[in-house]
């Protein structure tokens, strides 16, 4: 009665086994490992069958025997070539993986070439054609200075000449910042260096910058983004942590660069960039951006301990 009850329930289990294993040849577009598999379950519930008929019989036929063995031997078989061909399916997935990998990076560098380009094309807009009318101005107010002789015409044309040389280098700090002209011409190291210096002289904060890459050029797309990726940190902490404070090194390994990040501002809990509020601080677009060139990103921080980051790319 035991023997009965196990050799039904097995093979009740093993047509559902045969079942789910058919539905899998459907999705996997009838690869030859899922059909060997769902065979091999099929004979097996076939072979549980026989020897219940066997049971029934109570004398065990000889030849039933060796149609019994020569099952076992042939399942044996299915299963051992349809677990080999599955690997197929393995490495099918997993280039599948690195395809969709290569695709989205090839749209992200796409994405952020063509930002770039369009910062560049606005940057030489405003600098070639703005400034010249700003200088033509200039120009006009300093020969209308000798033609004014009352007090009062002269401190409104003072305050104009004042007005338009401020929006002169209005334009050439946004120029500057949309497409830097030292990032392009010198490298990584002397943009964040000069970058770095224009912001210690207004006060506002300290900031320590270091570096071993002076005179050293990376490719284009990895200086434009660790550049763009630094300036955001510096922006994060100066509007949002209250720092004093801002280390900075960026440094040439072997075969890697890394930039480590430092601010000693009131930090803060880094679970919250998981909530959609806190998408807009830009640490998301530093992450997506970082991933573009193959880069690795990582943000540590806690309330009252600052904040730092690590940016690493392969050379």
């Amino acid at each position: 009665m035991v023997r009965l009850i196990a050799l039904i329930i097995s093979i009740v289990l093993q047509i559902i086994a045969a079942v789910i294993v058919l539905r899998f040849v459907k999705l996997t577009k009838y690869r030859l490992s899922w059909i060997l598999l769902s065979l091999s379950f099929v004979f097996m519930a076939i072979r549980k069958i026989i020897q219940l008929f066997e049971l029934f019989r109570g004398t065990p036929s000889y030849t039933w025997q060796i149609i019994d063995e020569w099952m076992g031997v042939l399942i044996s078989f299915m299963i051992i070539v349809g677990v080999v061909l599955i690997r197929e399916l393995f490495y099918s997935l997993k280039k599948a993986e690195l395809d969709r990998v290569r695709t989205e990076r090839r749209v992200l560098n796409a994405i952020i070439n063509t930002e770039e380009n369009e910062k560049k094309r606005f940057a030489k807009d405003l600098h070639d054609g703005l400034g010249p009318l700003l200088s033509t101005v200039k120009m006009s107010l300093s020969a209308l200075s000798e033609k004014i002789k009352d007090k009062t015409g002269m401190t409104i044309l003072n305050n104009t000449q004042h007005l338009v040389n401020e929006s002169i280098n209005t334009i050439k700090e946004i120029s500057n910042n949309l497409s830097p002209h030292v990032l392009l011409n010198f490298g990584l190291s002397s943009a964040l260096s000069a970058f770095t210096s224009k912001i210690n002289q207004t006060k506002a904060i300290s900031i320590d910058f270091k570096s071993n890459m002076e005179n050293q050029r990376l490719e284009n797309d990895k200086e434009v983004v660790i550049y763009r990726a630094t300036c955001e940190l510096i922006n994060n902490s100066i509007r949002h942590s209250g720092a004093s404070r801002i280390e900075i090194e960026l440094n040439k390994h072997d075969k890697f660069i890394t930039l480590q990040f430092y601010d000693n501002g009131r930090g803060f809990d880094t679970s919250i960039l998981n909530r959609e509020e806190s998408k807009g601080m830009g640490l998301s677009n530093i992450e997506t951006r970082v991933r573009s060139i193959e880069g690795v990103f990582i943000l540590e921080s806690s309330p009252g301990k600052g904040t730092s980051a690590l940016i690493k790319v392969i050379e």
